[in-house]
């Protein structure tokens, strides 16, 4: 007895799930970057730099996610 069959992309699937963790990463960077620059908004430049560079980094991770069903998919 067959109750469901997946037809399509799987990787796609994949993706929409792998997406998010750097969705959270993002917003844990940009909430706790806003907290520390309400606390110290002398350091309000260095904050933005390194919360800006985290920001890169976790999209990087999504955009590579984006290309991995495609090389690995069939």
């Amino acid at each position: 007895m067959l109750l469901a069959e997946v037809t399509g992309s799987l990787g796609s699937i994949g993706y929409g799930l792998a997406a998010i963790g750097p969705g959270v990463g993002i917003g844990i960077i940009f909430g706790n970057g806003v907290q520390a620059m309400a606390r110290q908004p002398e350091a309000t430049g260095l904050i933005r730099q390194n919360m800006l560079l985290g920001f890169a980094l976790a999209e990087a991770l999504a955009l590579i996610g984006v290309v991995m069903p495609f090389v690995f998919g069939k």
